[in-house]
């Protein structure tokens, strides 16, 4: 696309589908110039043609020719990644993806499809965060500058004492310092033994700046005697290290600051030697400051390569030479190493110097600590202290604790509830996430969503029981959560955060106790009052159905137990619970609602009469020589209205009219019957009476 040439904010958009390339077109075009590539190897020619006018990019992962992970490369090679803020742009949802982009050095991740609001916000929060970073840079450019300028006149000054003096040339302090800083960082990559920091290298090698201010005292004739010195001469020279050590030893004032302190260890020992054989005090090994031994090496290499008054200049290589042969002193082997390995940079570091080089990097690490600064230290402070105090309590429990984003679409887990369930902490598109949809099931994956959705701002927590496969076996856990919702008006859901808890044990307990306290002891059915609210539940819920009710009791049962026994007379309730629970349903509902009464609950469509037949003979027949024989009354409720105690009532009437018959039989309930238990309640009143 044809570029308009306006002061806007440029932003390269790079991506191999023209379509995404639009859409973020349609969403940004009003406000930035876009630059579009449609492949990785068009956005890095883009940028080494114009990578100072670009403000941000949005990078594709998944392009032909050259990635995103290419692309970023090749800018963190060229340290473009420090001035140009990249927001990854794509529909890869692994957690290993975004780690690598976020390692890569991106701003920030944007998932596909877009939504513009967050499109928008994220390009204006990176835009403001780089300017803000931009213009900390210029104002620490400027300290640093300063800083080095002050640094660089002192050490003018220095040298041209030097020079004055004893004749050497003014370079030899800059070639010092500058080589002392260079194989300080040498080796601070070769090995981490001294510990040495940003700032250890820094003071170090500003301190070198003086290690041989003691020459000050030296009698200029010695100083400055063209051939060999006498032993008396060398014995008056070697006092230089002392005197240096003194003169800051005796300072009136920073005797504490730690540049004095090491200025000191450089004046002192910067001609010992690692087999002992320096001086003033014969120190051997690490006994030596490494701040001493690392000056002592750049002083012995510039003193051969640079002229004096009593030689010529060596070249370099013999120089180098002479000092790994050890014919200049023996040296930490570590310093040895970094000497012959950077051999051929130490002539270029000390034509440059490392100041300017060095510069930038101290620029961008100070501003990087000002940026972070910004944000109060007390605040800083306190948001370390709640992350750990959260990770602590987080690891004192076995709850899942979770954070989840709509957009992007992510949830984040403490550490304890991903390893519980073999997941990463963070699970990018969790609705397409193979590992957590083997956990939990789609369906309730969109009844949590459903449930969280319809939360509002004044009611947002909810909670809510579903099975995890944890290790392949389904467990019940319960969920604790609270819906983020966006100040908008109308509002946005956000999100949710909260806990997961394993209620299996506690939900089987519960039940057990449940079950226990809602069933008979002896038959294992429900008991009357269980089966009573059952029942209404049903009724209540599908009040349209079709319904009946049944009780029966056994005939002849006292004869049995007072024949047989009352063990024996338990084994035959048993057997007949077990024969009514073998002929109903699972829907069905059935009771033992007192000694040898029990009572059905029956849903149907049509033919009831068949159906009770084949319950009613089901229950009838031998147990071991017992002939068990049962009673039953029937209530429909098209007969009793949609009420149990209606129906209780009237099934309760249809067993005693079937009594009245002979026993062995069932009744339905009908008009006639109405009123048969009072009646038969008179007569059993007189009958006592007389």
């Amino acid at each position: 696309m044809e570029e308009k040439k306006t002061n806007r904010q440029k932003i390269l958009v790079v991506d191999d589908s023209e379509m995404n390339r639009s859409i973020l077109d349609d969403m940004l075009g009003d406000d930035y110039d876009i630059i579009e590539a449609e492949n990785g190897l068009e956005a890095v020619s883009i940028m080494q043609k114009r990578g100072t006018e670009i403000d941000l990019m949005l990078l594709d992962i998944v392009m032909p020719r050259m990635d995103g992970f290419e692309v970023l490369a090749v800018m963190n090679q060229n340290h473009w990644i420090e001035d140009t803020p990249v927001i990854m742009i794509s529909a890869e949802s692994g957690s290993t993806q975004v780690e690598r982009a976020y390692d890569l050095g991106v701003t920030d991740f944007i998932m596909r499809p877009f939504d513009a609001l967050i499109v928008r916000r994220r390009v204006v929060n990176t835009l403001l965060l780089y300017a803000k970073q931009r213009r900390l840079v210029s104002m620490v450019e400027e300290q640093i500058y300063e800083k080095e300028r002050r640094s660089g006149l002192m050490i003018d000054i220095l040298s041209h004492i030097v020079e004055f003096r004893n004749g050497e040339s003014g370079l030899h302090i800059l070639h010092v310092r500058t080589l002392t800083e260079f194989l300080l960082r040498l080796l601070q990559q070769k090995t981490d033994k001294y510990h040495l920091t940003g700032s250890d290298v820094s003071r170090i090698s500003t301190g070198s700046a003086l290690h041989d201010i003691g020459k000050i005292a030296i009698d200029e004739h010695i100083l400055n005697k063209p051939g060999k010195l006498t032993d008396e001469e060398f014995a008056i020279m070697k006092t230089h290290a002392m005197v240096g050590a003194r003169m800051l030893e005796e300072l009136p004032m920073h005797q504490d600051d730690p540049l004095v302190k090491t200025a000191y260890e450089i004046c002192r020992w910067h001609h010992e030697r690692f087999d002992g054989r320096g001086y003033p005090d014969g120190l051997k090994g690490d006994d030596i400051p490494i701040s001493a031994q690392v000056v002592a090496l750049a002083d012995v290499y510039d003193a051969l390569t640079s002229p004096r008054v009593y030689k010529a200049p060596i070249e370099h290589e013999v120089a180098v030479q002479m000092i790994l042969d050890g014919k200049c002193g023996i040296f930490n082997p570590l310093l040895m190493e970094c000497l012959a390995e950077s051999a051929d940079k130490i002539r270029t570091e000390l034509a440059g110097g490392t100041v300017g080089r060095e510069t930038h990097r101290q620029i961008q690490a100070v501003a990087d600590e000002s940026l972070h600064s910004s944000i109060s230290n007390r605040t800083l402070r306190l948001l370390d202290y709640e992350r750990e105090k959260y990770n602590f309590f987080a690891s004192l429990t076995d709850e899942i604790q979770y954070e989840y984003t709509v957009s992007p679409p992510m949830i984040t887990l403490s550490a304890n509830g991903a390893k519980k369930l073999g997941l990463d902490e963070i699970i990018m598109d969790p609705k397409n996430d193979k590992r957590l949809q083997a956990l939990l099931s789609r369906e309730t994956w969109m009844k949590l969503s459903d449930r969280l959705r319809g939360t509002t701002p004044d009611q947002p927590e909810m909670s809510m029981e579903f099975l995890v496969n944890v290790d392949g076996v389904p467990r019940w856990h319960r969920i604790i959560s609270r819906a983020i919702w966006s100040g908008d008006d109308p509002p946005k859901y956000e999100g949710a955060l909260g806990k997961v808890i394993d209620v299996h044990d506690d939900r089987t307990k519960i039940k057990e106790l449940e079950h226990k306290a809602s069933s008979d002891p002896m038959t294992g059915l429900l008991n009357r009052a269980s089966a009573k609210e059952r029942i209404e539940e049903r009724m209540a819920d599908r009040p349209e159905s079709h319904y009946a009710l049944g009780l029966f009791d056994l005939d002849f049962f006292k004869s049995a137990n007072d024949r047989l026994g009352h063990q024996f007379g338990d084994e035959v309730l048993k057997t007949v619970a077990q024969r009514l629970s073998h002929s109903i349903r699972g829907t069905d509902i059935s009771c033992r609602a007192g000694g040898d009464e029990f009572m059905l609950f029956l849903e149907y469509k049509t033919d009831i009469e068949k159906t009770i037949d084949r319950i009613f003979h089901t229950l009838c027949g031998d147990f071991e020589g017992f002939q068990i024989s049962v009673t039953m009354g029937v209530a429909l409720v098209e007969d009793t209205g949609l009420s149990y105690e209606a129906m209780f009532h009237a099934a309760d009437q249809a067993l005693y009219a079937a009594k009245g018959m002979g026993r062995g039989r069932y009744l339905f309930y009908d008009e006639s019957m109405k009123g048969m238990l009072s009646a038969l309640s008179e007569i059993d009143s007189d009958a006592a009476a007389r």
